[in-house]
């Protein structure tokens, strides 16, 4: 599969529901999913080369699911901006659950998230008694944790909201790439094949970027004390994980400190570290060493200890 497929969930909301978009690869009716969720301003084709290398690495029928957060991608826009946050996101995870799994039931769950998507995963995996399908297995967390460093909020704020207008999907790869830099290396070809998915066609003509500009509207209402006293929820959602937990980290981040990765080494899931030199905020998942971090993860059956990732 070269390809994945594009389908929709409906998910509620107090202004009259919208829809979810979510691109699946793999083996529709796997008993073994797999939810890959993106950052903040990203959408789920930021998953493809990771999804085909978990494919090719697994010895048995996966179910690999990459959702469009609402506001982004192929995902319908909300209508009141301040939905924009991790309790409207988590709540239509759910829904995107429950839909898989009257599909195909779900056996074995497994979740990795990059940033936002990690902060939606803890929700999924921290909150109490959640009507889920199946308990989350694994979670991957990248490149973030309870402690959202006040620095990293204030730069992805300097760029959030300004979607742009491009003549090329060259253009837009390279004012992209202007901003996304700490991503670390990435060859021409790499970073085209991320940024293709980011742009959609203007009606007057040219090109802008494939999210709801308003997802930077919560961002900026933000306070530092706000994001301060958000940290004390944080870490009791991450105190509540029961999954096997890996952090994969970008070594030069400055979301993640390596102070709060290790801290959560010590409580909680007891998470498993691995660092990417030469990478700062977020691992992008398409180098061989980075997928196969994960792979060796996720991969790894119930009697087998997974590589750098267990207990």
């Amino acid at each position: 599969m070269t390809e994945p497929t594009l389908n929709y969930v409906p998910c509620p909301d107090a202004s009259g529901g919208h829809r979810m978009a979510y691109w699946q690869w793999g083996d529709a009716s796997a008993a073994h999913v797999i939810v890959c969720v993106h950052g903040l301003s990203r959408q789920g084709r930021d998953f493809d080369t990771l999804s085909q290398g978990l494919l090719a690495r697994s010895r048995l029928p996966l179910r690999i699911v990459c959702p469009d957060v609402v506001g982004r991608g192929r995902s319908d826009w909300l209508k009141d901006p301040m939905g924009y946050g991790v309790p409207t996101y988590a709540a239509d995870m759910l829904a995107l659950l429950a839909h898989l799994n009257a599909q195909a039931a779900i056996k074995t769950l497994d979740w990795l998230g990059t940033s936002m998507g990690g902060l939606i995963g803890m929700a999924v995996c921290g909150t109490p008694n959640l009507p889920l399908p199946a308990p989350v297995r694994r979670l991957v967390l990248n490149d973030v944790g309870p402690v959202v460093e006040w620095q990293a909020i204030q730069r992805i704020g300097t760029y959030l909201g300004k979607t742009g207008r491009f003549e090329s999907v060259d253009e837009a790869a390279a004012a992209m790439w202007a901003i996304s830099t700490s991503f670390g290396p990435h060859t021409p070809e790499q970073w085209l094949a991320l940024s293709r998915p980011m742009v959609k066609p203007l009606p007057e003509g040219g090109l802008t970027l494939h999210y709801d500009p308003a997802i930077a509207v919560p961002v900026r209402a933000m306070t530092q004390e706000a994001a301060a006293q958000g940290e004390a929820a944080l870490w009791q959602l991450y105190d509540n994980i029961r999954a096997r937990t890996l952090i994969t980290r970008g070594a030069d981040s400055d979301l993640l400190s390596r102070e709060t990765a290790q801290a959560m080494t010590q409580r909680g899931p007891i998470a498993r570290i691995v660092e990417f030199p030469g990478v700062g905020h977020a691992p992008t998942f398409v180098t061989d060493n980075q997928i196969e971090a994960v792979a060796s993860f996720l991969l790894a059956q119930e009697d087998e200890k997974p590589d750098r990732g267990a207990r």
